[in-house]
């Protein structure tokens, strides 16, 4: 994919979101072609909280053709903004105690 090309399958995936659910993106963060498809996960602002890590953030995923029109999408996941996920941070978090 051309700089160019990525770049606008960005836009078109930030657009795509905000049209679907009615909130901005707050990034793209994984882009990759499966074939003749692009497949897009994007991070959405779900509802503000006080403190701001208890924001919910949902992680969506969209699917497109080879011609950029949108094929599908759907929530994969929402988390807390403090929460990462990511068993290699439990995993150093537990070998610290």
């Amino acid at each position: 994919m051309t700089k160019e090309g990525f770049n606008e399958i960005v836009k078109i995936v930030k657009a795509s979101i905000k049209e679907l659910v009615g909130k901005e993106p707050l990034s793209v963060i994984s882009l990759a072609k499966e074939g003749d498809k692009t497949i897009a996960l994007v991070e959405v602002l779900e509802r503000e909280a006080i403190p701001d890590t208890q924001n919910l953030i949902g992680e969506y995923k969209l699917t497109f053709g080879k011609d950029n029109t949108l094929l599908g999408y759907n929530r994969v996941s929402v988390r807390r903004k403090c929460d990462t996920g990511s068993d290699e941070v439990e995993d150093a978090e537990e070998e610290k105690k």
